[in-house]
C-alpha cells in the first residue's frame, strides 16, 4: 500500500500492482484506434448533492485537460452541471438506483452498453451500488484499467442482510479491480481486514477541498450552528436534533442543509422537542461555501463515516467542528485541537461539546483556526489532483494501453 497523496513518486511502482491483476485481453475486433486523450468514465450511482459526488466534482477539473471524460450517473443533480463546467461530458443513468432491486441487472447492461460506446482506457468507479456495477460492467467489457474510490464501505453502514450482502458483493468485486482508492487509513485498513481489498492493490489518496480565501467573522450573540448531509442513515440527525433541545436557555440558530427520505419525520421531531423555531431546515443548496462562510460552528452527527468531505469544507472555511467520533473523523479532527468529537449516538455527549463552542467565541476562533492550517497542510486541492493523474498514467503505462511518452 502507499499513500500517493504525500509521496506521489511512489506511483513509478504501480506496475507490480498490474502483475499481479489479470490481465484484460484485448478488445474486440474493429475498435477505434486510440484517442489522443485517453477515455476515462466516471461511474457513480446518484447525481445529487453528497461527499462522493463533491470528490468527483472537485476532480474533474484538473482531468479533463489530459482525459476525455466522461461521467455516467442517475439523476440531474448537481453533478451534472458540475462535469459540464470541467469540460466532461455526462451520461445519464437511467435505471441505476440507490436501493438494491432487479432493476439492478437493467443498469448493469446500461453500464455495459455505456462502456462498448466510449471505449475507456479506465473505469474510475465511485460509491457502493455504481461501484459494483461499473467494476463488473468494466471487466465483461476488458477494459484495461479498473479503479474503485471506496467513501465509506456499504458493508460498514448497513446492518444485517443487507450488511452481508454488500460484504459479498466487494469481495467479489474486488477481484475485478485492478486498484483500490482510499480517502483515509482507517478506510484502507478495514477493507482489508473485510477482504474487499489487498495491501499491494490498494492506495491511500486524501481528499482535496478548495481553500477560499479566509474572512474573520464578527462575533455575533446568536452563534449559527449548520450542518451538511443527506437526511437518511448513516448521518444521524436525529441524535442532533435532540442534542439542540438539551441547550435549553441557550441562543442559538441551527440551519440543516440537505433532503432525504427522514426529512419530514426530523421536522416533526424538531417541533416535538420545542426545537423549530431555532433549526431550519434548509433543503439542498447549491450555495454551501457560502452558507458555510455564514456560521459560526460546524456540526456532523453520524454513525458511519469514511473521510467526510463536509468537514474538510466546514475547516477551510475556518469553522469549528463538533463531530461523531466515527471512521475517519479522527483524522480531520484533532479533538480538542481543531474541534470536538463524541460517542455517536449520544446527544447528551454531543449536547454537552455543543454548549462549550455555542457559549465560547474565542474557543470557537482557535478551534476554527487550527483546522484551516491542517486543511491547507494536508487536504489542498492540487495535491488530490495529481496525485490521481499520476495514478492513471502509471496504470496505463503499466497495462500498456497508451503509451507513458504519449502523456
Amino acid at each position: 500500500m502507499w499513500d500517493f497523496t504525500d509521496k506521489p513518486s511512489r506511483l513509478l511502482h504501480v506496475g507490480s500492482i498490474l502483475a499481479s491483476t489479470p490481465r484484460s485481453g484485448t478488445r474486440g475486433r474493429g475498435a477505434a484506434p486510440p484517442s489522443p486523450r485517453p477515455t476515462l468514465l466516471m461511474a457513480i450511482t446518484l447525481s445529487e448533492l453528497g461527499g462522493a459526488q463533491s470528490c468527483v466534482s472537485q476532480l474533474l477539473p484538473g482531468l479533463t485537460e489530459e482525459y476525455d471524460v466522461v461521467v455516467a450517473a442517475a439523476g440531474t443533480g448537481p453533478l451534472r452541471a458540475q462535469a459540464l463546467e470541467a469540460g466532461a461530458r455526462f451520461v445519464t443513468l437511467r435505471h441505476m438506483r440507490r436501493e438494491l432491486g432487479l432493476g439492478d441487472l437493467g443498469a448493469l447492461l446500461e453500464l455495459v452498453g455505456v462502456i462498448r460506446r466510449e471505449r475507456p482506457a479506465i473505469v474510475h468507479a465511485h460509491s457502493a451500488k455504481a461501484g459494483i456495477l461499473a467494476r463488473i460492467a468494466a471487466a465483461i467489457c476488458r477494459t484495461p484499467v479498473r479503479v474503485f474510490t471506496s467513501h465509506g464501505w456499504s458493508f460498514r453502514a448497513e446492518r444485517g442482510a443487507r450488511a452481508r450482502f454488500y460484504r459479498l458483493a466487494e469481495r467479489l468485486a474486488g477481484r475485478l479491480t485492478t486498484v483500490v482508492v482510499c480517502p483515509a487509513e482507517i478506510e484502507l485498513e478495514a477493507g482489508i481486514e473485510a477482504r474487499s481489498c489487498r495491501r499491494d492493490r490498494a492506495v491511500v489518496i486524501r481528499t482535496g477541498v478548495d481553500v477560499r480565501p479566509f474572512h474573520h467573522r464578527p462575533e455575533t450573540a446568536r452563534p449559527t450552528l449548520i450542518s451538511v448531509g443527506r437526511m437518511k442513515a448513516p448521518k444521524d440527525f436525529r441524535t442532533l436534533i435532540e442534542a439542540l433541545a438539551l441547550l435549553g436557555e441557550l441562543d442559538f440558530e441551527a440551519v440543516l442543509v440537505g433532503e432525504g427520505p427522514d426529512q419530514v419525520e426530523l421536522a416533526s421531531l424538531a417541533t416535538e422537542r420545542g426545537v423549530d423555531r431555532r433549526v431550519r431546515f434548509a433543503g439542498a443548496r447549491d450555495d454551501v461555501a457560502e452558507l458555510l462562510e455564514a456560521a459560526d460552528c460546524f456540526v456532523l452527527s453520524s454513525r458511519s463515516e469514511c473521510l467526510p468531505v463536509s468537514i474538510l469544507e466546514a475547516m477551510a472555511s475556518g469553522l469549528s467542528v463538533v463531530a461523531s467520533r466515527v471512521g475517519g473523523v479522527p483524522e480531520l479532527v484533532d479533538d480538542g485541537v481543531s474541534g470536538l468529537l463524541v460517542p455517536p449516538g449520544n446527544p447528551t455527549a454531543l449536547a454537552a461539546a455543543l454548549r462549550r463552542v455555542v457559549a465560547d467565541a474565542d474557543l470557537r476562533l482557535r478551534f476554527g483556526e487550527a483546522g484551516r492550517k491542517e486543511v491547507v497542510g494536508r487536504y489542498d486541492l492540487e495535491s488530490y489532483r495529481l496525485a490521481h493523474r499520476e495514478l492513471y498514467r502509471s496504470l496505463l503505462h503499466a497495462s500498456r494501453r497508451v503509451p507513458y511518452a504519449a502523456m
